[in-house]
């Protein structure tokens, strides 16, 4: 009995010593594991070849942070955008990265994620509602970029000619790239602009726009498509009414049927984007500013050209 006991009371010694021993920090019973990093994405739309390769780099960069993206799209609808905005400020993401559909009316979705302290950063296409507060802007060198087109143009044509422009005027980067396409004209007084007229990036759209170009300025020279969509449906309203080989195409992305379209000779050229470095320059300037590193306000991405003799070269 008395060596029963003694059992029992060494038993009940070493049990509470092990009780007294800490546990390892990664087994801690009942202790929840870290939050994740998770950053909301709105872009413009996703069945563009461009925002594909944007979203890529984005996600790229995000999972070798170990992040979680919630990558969605407006799909060029304003409303849906502001939705999904919203829905990322009731989820509490750690941050917010947008390509707004509209650069004004995105403001004050970007002004209620600033109200409830969430950093918000813009890709491709900047905010231009004063109200609303950016952290960062990642995008290409539009300005640059329209005037490489400009150039491009005044090279096809041998300095003289009639050019019209497909728009989209309510997006920040195209704003840009016209802006800097208008401003090397100006250097080149015998092309001029005789019409300007939305296309709102979209193939079909586009296509409409320059059948009413063409019917408008039947001796027309050049079309400036602000986009691969707005100089492919161009494209599609040339060879309709005629004109192929006669009217110059200069677009802007550089998709695949825009190569391929350059390849053939039926578009001039197009102006080349880096839209998988804009999405991992996103991240990057994510991850600065949530260490408490200064970020520039605006990361200018170079853009390059790309002819019918980088096409050819391409395997």
């Amino acid at each position: 009995m008395r060596h029963a006991l003694t059992v029992t009371v060494l038993s009940l010694i070493l049990l509470l010593a092990g009780c007294g021993k800490k546990a390892p920090e990664s087994g801690k019973p009942g202790e929840a594991p870290a939050a994740k990093f998770v950053i909301g994405v709105s872009l413009l739309t996703r069945t563009h070849p461009f925002y594909q390769d944007l979203e890529a780099g984005l996600t790229e960069a995000a999972q070798a942070r170990g992040w979680e993206l919630i990558v969605t799209s407006g799909e060029f609808d304003v409303a849906k955008q502001k939705d999904q905005v919203q829905d990322f400020i009731v989820r509490k993401a750690n941050a917010i990265i947008v390509s707004p559909c509209d650069s004004r009316s995105i403001g004050t979705s970007i002004q209620a994620a600033n109200e409830a302290g969430i950093p918000v950063f813009t890709a491709d296409i900047a905010c231009l509602a004063e109200e609303a507060r950016v952290v960062s802007h990642v995008a290409s060198d539009n300005v640059a970029g329209g005037r490489l087109a400009a150039q491009a143009l005044v090279k096809a044509l041998n300095g003289h000619g009639t050019v019209a422009i497909i728009d989209h005027p309510e997006v920040e980067s195209v704003i840009q790239r016209v802006a800097g396409f208008e401003a090397e004209l100006k250097n080149h007084p015998d092309v001029k602009v005789v019409a300007k007229l939305t296309g709102r990036g979209i193939k079909d759209q586009a296509f409409r726009t320059a059948e009413d170009i063409l019917q408008a300025h039947p001796d027309l020279d050049a079309i400036f498509g602000i986009n691969d969509d707005s100089a492919l449906g161009a494209l599609a309203a040339v060879e309709k009414a005629g004109k192929a080989g006669r009217v110059t195409i200069i677009g802007f992305d550089a998709v695949p049927e825009a190569r391929q379209a350059i390849r053939e000779g039926k578009i001039y050229a197009d102006v080349i984007q880096k839209p998988k470095e804009i999405g991992r320059k996103t991240i990057e300037a994510v991850e600065a500013y949530v260490a408490g590193q200064p970020v520039a306000p605006a990361i200018l991405i170079e853009c390059g050209l790309f002819t019918q003799e980088e096409a050819l070269a391409e395997k």
